[in-house]
């Protein structure tokens, strides 16, 4: 699937993450399928930590993906900075790896260290290691959004958080 941008490779977006040092947490559909949700997501949504040294290196990542505002013509330039970062909260970008969403504070969250303090690392595969949000915040996030798409993913996560439970309590 693509978007306006190329082909949705979320390994791609997450290694490039990982090897500028970008302090976030994966959430959203692909936080959804890692967890098990037989969703199809077509876009990354991380929540990334605003100290200035970080909006540095996630400025650098994007760069380095080719990123641009998704919905903004060609003619609009794009800058691509920390304090462009800073001056904003949530972004959505299109890649040459696919769409990703960059949000400093999910509805529903207190942002970064909110989300880290109970996220989970996951090996994704080809050496990329992604900090992955706890399946309770995940629920708590999609409450939140209240979009229609979250509204119908919960009845999932929800299913899905019982098969933890049960695993836990079967391992206990």
């Amino acid at each position: 699937m693509t978007g306006e941008g190329g082909a949705f490779d979320p390994l791609r977006l997450l290694r490039t993450l990982q090897e500028r040092g970008v302090r976030h947490v994966v959430i959203g559909g692909v936080a959804g399928a890692l967890w098990g949700s037989p969703s199809a997501t077509f876009d990354l949504d991380i929540c990334y930590a605003r100290d200035a040294g970080n909006l540095g290196r996630l400025a650098d990542a994007l760069r380095d993906i080719g990123a641009r505002l998704r919905g903004v013509g060609e003619a609009v330039p794009s800058i691509l900075d920390a304090e462009t970062l800073r001056n904003g909260d949530s972004f959505t970008f299109t890649t040459v790896a696919g769409d990703l969403d960059v949000l400093g504070t999910p509805q529903g969250s207190k942002g970064f260290e909110d989300l880290a303090a109970h996220a989970i690392r996951v090996d994704v595969g080809d050496g990329v290691v992604a900090l992955v949000v706890a399946l309770d915040d995940l629920i708590r996030l999609k409450r939140a959004a209240g979009r229609g798409k979250d509204q119908a993913e919960l009845p999932i996560l929800e299913a899905l958080r019982e098969e933890v439970d049960t695993a836990d309590g079967d391992a206990g």
